[in-house]
């Protein structure tokens, strides 16, 4: 019989991308994949350990798999993917239920990792996170519909509150050529919707091609027939060029959807986050893609409670937030982590007030989506089914300003039968909290 091998994939879907080569390499071998953790010989957890939550996250996994192991449901434990690589002498010592620990660079030798847990043994596996290789097959773990394109690994931004150059290396693009038979295998597989990611999107093909190089994979990417859909998450706002701008512009497969983390608009606190765009640059930015764009939806984050920040500094984001209008907007609580610059700076808020912070940002935020949904009722809008919801009686899918998981959802009626991926036109009716629901008056180009 051939090991029985789950996979529990948190974090961003850059990690995602990681956990299906590794499942493709596996299956390769000859280990059969469940989708249930209960009832596989190992479980590997690809975890995230960005910030504290995800870190928590990523521990309540383990200990959960742990309980699973004590009971003799599961025979051994592999943790890969960020936590692994920022703990690793940490996992080891702490969780003995836990058979190895696999660092970012060393996915590739999962195998090995498995066969040791199998047989109860330990393993533990040690790399730069460079040594991670790119491409490979995949098993999916999205809906068949769509499918992340991870064209970039690494960064060199290097904010101060963030750990990603420690966990994930420096910027490294992959050669367009393989990206481009990648897409083509990904859609002759079922795939309508590429959505491009890494932790720099817009910095793609600095370092292979000495300039900035996603409006020329974008542009191959849209000549792959039978992709209707190609979303763009990730960008850095002080990297979206005029040529990036035109060829979201002018073609019909980008959809008009720009993911671009701001996190700050106080000049002090920008600076202290080593970020390098000010105020007056990112509102030229979107009021630009407003109107070079017309419906474009426009998603961002920002970090509320960064250390020093003052109730003034706090109150101009704020009302930056409301003045702006964002479509699609999230915020967070600065997560003080250890090794980074941040960390060591003065004035660390307590957190309740940064918690008080992020709650009143999404507060309004609310509102100001709210608005914008009321302002959807009576109009026909293209949706992707993504499946169909048995309480609700009714499907759901998603529109060309959604992303998945971060987004609202459209949920909607059908007097016709539908599959998962077909496009159709669907007539909002009414709005239900951040999404919207509708009726289907006729199919769309699929």
């Amino acid at each position: 019989m051939p090991i029985k091998v789950g996979m529990i994939s948190l974090g961003c879907p850059k990690n995602q991308v990681d956990a299906e080569t590794m499942l493709a390499r596996l299956s390769g071998a000859g280990y059969y994949i469940t989708p249930h953790a209960g009832l596989a010989d190992v479980v590997i957890i690809n975890t995230c350990g960005f910030i504290e939550d995800a870190k928590k996250e990523s521990i309540e996994n383990i200990l959960e798999m742990a309980q699973l192991k004590k009971e003799g449901t599961i025979k051994g434990i592999v943790v890969s993917g960020c936590l692994a690589q920022r703990y690793y002498e940490e996992l080891q010592k702490e969780f003995s239920e836990v058979n190895c620990v696999v660092q970012v660079g060393c996915a590739g030798s999962i195998e090995k990792a498995v066969i040791a847990a199998n047989e109860g043994k330990q393993c533990f596996l040690k790399g730069k996170p460079e040594e991670l290789a790119f491409g490979g097959e995949r098993i999916l773990t999205t809906l068949p519909c769509f499918a992340y394109l991870k064209i970039a690994e690494g960064c060199d931004n290097c904010c101060t509150y963030c750990v990603i150059p420690t966990l994930r290396g420096r910027f490294r693009s992959r050669p367009m050529e393989e990206l481009v038979l990648e897409a083509e295998s990904l859609v002759n597989r079922g795939v309508k919707e590429l959505i491009l990611v890494a932790q720099d999107t817009t910095r793609y093909g600095e370092d292979l091609y000495k300039s900035f190089k996603l409006p020329e994979l974008l542009r191959k990417l849209c000549k792959i027939e039978k992709l209707k859909w190609i979303r763009l998450l990730y960008c850095y706002p002080d990297r979206i060029t005029d040529e990036l701008i035109e060829v979201i512009t002018t073609e019909e497969k980008i959809q008009k959807y720009i993911d671009m983390p701001i996190q700050h608009v106080n000049d002090r606190i920008v600076r202290d986050m080593n970020r390098h765009m000010y105020k007056p640059e990112i509102i030229a930015l979107i009021n630009k893609l407003r109107e070079k764009v017309p419906g474009i939806t426009l998603r961002t984050t920002v970090i509320v409670g960064f250390p020093g920040e003052t109730e003034a500094e706090f109150e101009e984001l704020a009302e930056f937030v409301k003045e702006i209008r964002f479509e699609r907007l999230g915020a967070f609580a600065y997560s003080c982590e250890e090794g980074t610059i941040a960390a060591a700076m003065e004035g660390q808020l307590e957190e309740k007030e940064k918690l008080h912070r992020q709650e009143n940002i999404m507060n309004e935020q609310f509102t100001i989506m709210d608005a914008y949904n009321n302002l959807k009722i009576g109009e026909k809008i293209e949706v992707m089914n993504e499946g169909f919801d048995r309480h609700a009686d009714c499907y759901f899918g998603r529109s060309s300003g959604d992303a998945p998981d971060i987004d609202g959802k459209i949920f909607f009626t059908s007097e016709k039968k539908l599959k998962i991926g077909d496009f159709v036109n669907v007539k909002i009716d009414e709005v239900l909290d951040c999404d919207l629901f509708g009726q289907v008056i006729g199919r769309s180009e699929s």
